[in-house]
């Protein structure tokens, strides 16, 4: 019965939907966006020499990882 539920949560996470798209999409723009402040901010204002990662990840590695996989197990979940 777990493993039920998981594999069903698991298939809701990764199926692609127009809304997941769009919040990727608007999580996407706001991690670039949160990126570019911070390091605005502790370089123009503070003026200490700072990168801020874990918003540059998110935007470069994790969302569009998270569209290959998701692309590719809907694909493979429609046929």
């Amino acid at each position: 019965m777990a493993k039920k539920r998981f594999n069903q949560k698991l298939s809701d996470f990764f199926t692609i939907t127009w809304k997941k798209t769009a919040i990727a999409l608007m999580i996407w723009i706001a991690a670039v966006f949160f990126h570019n402040m911070v390091y605005a901010f502790f370089v123009g204002v503070l003026g200490i020499e700072f990168e801020e990662p874990v918003l540059f990840l998110i935007a470069v590695v994790v969302i569009p990882l998270y569209f290959l996989i998701s692309i590719i197990y809907s694909l493979i979940k429609k046929k």
